[in-house]
Order: C-alpha cells, then sequence, then structure tokens
C-alpha cells in the first residue's frame, strides 16, 4: 500500500544558467512514471494469467515469494548479520504455496512443518551463536511469504477461482489509489507517526471508501452476490492492509533500510509491494470463502 499524505511543497525559482533538473519524483522519493509504469506491466501479466490460465498465477506468487525471500536474507544479513537458511526457506516457501494448488490446506500445514524442520537442522553446523535469532528469522519468513501467500493460491483454486482473485486484486488496488489520492489531497492528521509518518487519517479514510465501492461493484458483478459483502471485504481489507503495511514499516525501521530491494524500479524490492497483499489475501480467502 502506498504511503499517503500531503504533496512536497513546490520548488523555488531556477537559475537559468544552471542545469536542468532531473525529473522530479513523487513525494515518496521514487521516480513515479517509472513506478506507474512497472505497475502496469504487473498487472497485465497478473491479469492475464487469471484470465488465461489460473495455474500461471500461482507460478508468478511462487516466484514474487521466491524474490521476496532473496531480498529478506541479503537485507537481514547486512542489517544484522541474520543468516536464514536460505535454501530451505526459499524452496519450503515455493513449495507450500505450490502444492496448496493441488491439495490446499494439508499442504499448507504439512510443507509449513516440514520446512521448520529442515530449517532447524540445516543451521547446525554454524553452532550455537545466534543459532535461535537465525532459526526464529527463517521460520518466520517462512510464514510471512510461504504460509500467507499460499491463500492467494488458495483464492484463485475455485472453479470460479479467477473471479475471487480479481474482487482481491480490485479491492487492494482501489484502496491503494483512494488512499494515495485522499492523503495527498487531504492528509493533515498523521496516523502513525512514529511508525510511518506519511500515512494520515484522511488517507486511510480515502482507502476505506474507494475499497468498499470497488468491493460492492466487483463482488456484485463478478461473484454474483449481495452487494454489502463487497462493502464489508472492502472495509476489513482496507485496515488488513494497513496493518500489513505499518508491520513492514515497522520491520524496515528495525533494520535501518528504506526499502527491502531493487528489484523493482520505483517500487524498490518486491517485498515493498507484497507488505499489504500477503496478510490481506489470508482475509480475502476467508472472507469469499464464506460469502460466495
Amino acid at each position: 500500500m502506498s504511503d499517503d499524505g500531503p504533496p512536497d511543497p513546490p520548488a523555488g525559482p531556477v537559475d537559468p544558467g544552471l542545469p536542468a533538473a532531473a525529473p522530479r519524483a513523487s513525494r515518496a522519493g521514487r521516480d513515479l512514471p517509472m513506478a506507474i509504469g512497472v505497475g502496469v506491466g504487473l498487472g497485465i501479466l497478473i491479469v492475464g494469467s487469471l484470465l488465461l490460465y489460473r495455474p500461471a498465477f500461482v507460478v508468478i506468487i511462487a516466484a514474487a515469494v521466491l524474490a521476496s525471500v532473496w531480498e529478506m536474507s541479503g537485507t537481514l544479513r547486512r542489517a544484522r548479520s541474520v543468516e536464514i537458511s536460505w535454501l530451505p526457506v526459499g524452496l519450503g516457501a515455493v513449495a507450500i504455496v505450490a502444492m496448496s494448488w493441488f491439495w490446499g490446506h494439508e499442504a499448507q500445514a504439512l510443507g509449513l512443518a516440514l520446512a521448520a524442520l529442515v530449517c532447524l537442522l540445516w543451521r547446525f553446523p554454524r553452532g550455537a551463536e545466534g543459532y535461535l535469532r537465525d532459526v526464529s528469522a527463517s521460520i518466520f519468513l517462512l510464514v510471512y511469504l510461504g504460509l500467507f501467500a499460499s491463500f492467494a493460491t488458495l483464492l484463485v483454486r475455485p472453479e470460479d477461482g479467477a473471479q475471487r482473485a480479481m474482487v482481491f486484486l480490485i479491492v487492494v488496488v482501489c484502496s491503494d489509489t483512494g488512499g494515495y489520492a485522499a492523503g495527498a489531497l487531504l492528509g493533515r492528521h498523521p496516523m502513525a507517526p512514529t511508525i510511518s509518518p506519511k500515512k494520515s487519517w484522511e488517507g486511510f479514510a480515502g482507502s476505506a471508501v474507494a475499497a468498499m465501492i470497488g468491493g460492492a461493484l466487483s463482488v456484485s458483478l463478478m461473484l454474483h452476490t449481495d452487494w454489502w459483502e463487497g462493502v464489508v471485504v472492502g472495509a476489513v481489507l482496507t485496515v488488513v492492509a494497513v496493518i500489513g503495511d505499518l508491520a513492514e514499516s515497522l520491520i524496515k525501521r528495525d533494520l535501518g533500510v528504506k526499502d527491502m530491494g531493487t528489484l523493482l524500479p520505483g517500487h524498490g524490492g518486491v517485498m515493498d509491494r507484497l507488505d499489504s497483499l500477503l496478510p490481506s489475501a489470508v482475509v480475502a480467502w476467508a472472507l469469499l470463502a464464506a460469502f460466495v
């Protein structure tokens, strides 16, 4: 989810004798045209996979999870000298995501347990120093990336899974866009100034309104159920997305980094785009399983 808040103040007069300024970044310090281009490209790839071949969507999820594990492994090592068990975490997280397509909750539970066990064993050769720290970080990533992301697999698994996933994506995009617009135009009251100073209550309200509208329309048109259920989905996912976004902000502050990686130009790392999507996938699956 994008940070929200008031836009940067306009720059002062430019001395004609100075070199031309570089293209202005967004108020979040990013190359906005590049960020939009990458976002549109990813959106086309994801929507295309849902419309043409649902298992391809699972492959995209697994690839994003593997990239996030790689990013987090490097960031944790540089920032805190934490050595996660890269191979069992990466392969375990991908296996949980992929196998959930075939065996559902059984694959989630067994995959997580087996991968955690391998992490315990994998760390043995480096001895006792930092053992609990490293293993805890490894198992945290298995849950945060592998288990949470596997709910997106469960979301797309039913016959109407493409429509369910589209509802999820529409609500998240509406929430993100509404929060950005409302925060930039109206943001005055910080929501969590010590965690993410640019987030405002006005931006949160914009996220909620946009997500509820998007949820009502998409649920009624795509899943043919009551519009008010879409309102509930939009409202709940807005809250969960903000919690996920703030949680990752705390992780980054704890590690002393701005972004988790650089794989997505204009966005930072893959993990920086999954922060609100991962917990939202869990709740979206639960809500749509109950409503549809």
